[in-house]
């Protein structure tokens, strides 16, 4: 759903642009609370996982391909905050370096893309985990219906800013009909990669889990054939949360994102994403504008001048995700560097 320059005018693109400014500032400082010892070495992580993953298209109809878009993934596992800011670094990065998603239209990307599905996922996520019982297995069903809302909530949102400074004459009522009926189709994807993500990371370490905390089941114990509640001081204490290893989850982590950006890629389809696919029939890329970075050595995900096309995109891909993790984890680690400032102990002390 990367929107190009030109489909926008440019004072709602301006408008947009104020407004993922504001959202961005907010959400570094919301940040600061989000990133603490678990969440803030997989942040950058994460950037890096939602951008390798974007670029494995998968068919969802005849002629029309679909992408993982990242809100609720981000905002299930290191916070909605943090979320904002994490796919707002890989549409920056998509957008300079691969010519993917206009420079104009970067306010209106991240405002579609980052906010409101971040948003939308996490809200519905936090209600759905309140009803359904207290278990890791709900918070991958939440996961699941909360990424599914969140794309046609997305699709929505860019028809309400098509129909506001849309720059060709459509009938706004056919865009909603074609973005909504087909980002449905890829939500259903959006949902799996996420559940099946999340599902993951829940069952080797639900502590790295945001959206999972304080959500732990008790030890149950068997006593005549019934499950009941262990005693609360049964077992050995779980080792304190920052004295457990991260590095095999980053390691793990970095080296899929790597195989999926650098070889699966190769194997997405190649048909127009659904943005592209309803653009073109219904006519609202006729002003569509060839991008700032068109001359990019990077530019659609292939390396100039190398003529194999799988080496090419694989070799793109790896760039793209040691980029991306380079530039998420520093903009993480500024973010839980201004936490401790705030923290520490002459922040804290008051005078007479």
């Amino acid at each position: 759903m990367h929107v190009p320059d030109g489909f926008i005018n440019a004072p709602t693109s301006a408008v947009t642009g104020v407004v993922a400014a504001g959202a961005v500032a907010v959400s570094l400082r919301g940040a600061r609370r989000e990133l603490d010892e678990r969440t803030a070495p997989l942040a950058g992580l994460v950037a890096a996982f939602i951008f390798a993953v974007q670029m494995l298209n998968f068919p969802v109809a005849a002629g029309t391909s679909g992408h993982l878009l990242g809100g609720a993934l981000a905002a299930i596992l290191v916070g909605p905050y943090t979320g904002v800011l994490c796919v707002s670094v890989v549409l920056l990065m998509q957008g300079i370096l691969f010519a993917d998603g206009g420079l104009t239209a970067l306010g209106v990307n991240i405002t579609d893309m980052a906010i409101v599905t971040t948003v939308v996922a996490y809200a519905l996520f936090r209600g759905l985990v309140k009803v359904l019982p207290r278990t890791r297995r709900s918070v991958t069903v939440a996961s699941f219906v909360a990424a599914l809302v969140s794309v046609p909530a997305a699709a929505l949102a860019f028809t309400f800013l098509y129909w506001i400074g849309g720059t060709t004459d459509v009938a706004i009522g056919k865009v909603a009909t074609a973005m909504i009926g087909v980002h449905v189709l890829i939500g259903i994807g959006e949902a799996a990669i996420t559940a099946l993500t999340v599902g993951a990371v829940v069952a080797v370490r639900p502590d790295l889990v945001y959206g999972a905390r304080g959500l732990g089941q008790r030890l149950k114990l068997r006593v005549n054939g019934e499950l009941v509640d262990a005693p609360s001081d049964t077992g050995p204490a779980p080792a304190p949360v920052a004295a457990r290893s991260h590095r095999k989850v980053w390691i793990t982590g970095l080296v899929a994102s790597l195989v999926l950006a650098g070889f699966v890629s190769f194997y997405a389809s190649a048909d127009p994403d659904g943005l592209e696919k309803v653009a073109s029939d219904k006519g609202i890329d006729e002003k569509a504008e060839e991008h700032a970075n068109a001359d990019s050595p990077l530019a659609g995900y292939g390396v100039e001048d190398i003529a194999d096309a799988r080496v090419s995109g694989g070799l793109a891909g790896v760039i793209g995700v040691g980029v991306t993790v380079v530039a998420g984890s520093a903009v993480f680690w500024a973010v839980r560097r201004r936490r401790n400032d705030d923290t520490s102990p002459s922040s804290t002390e008051t005078t007479v």
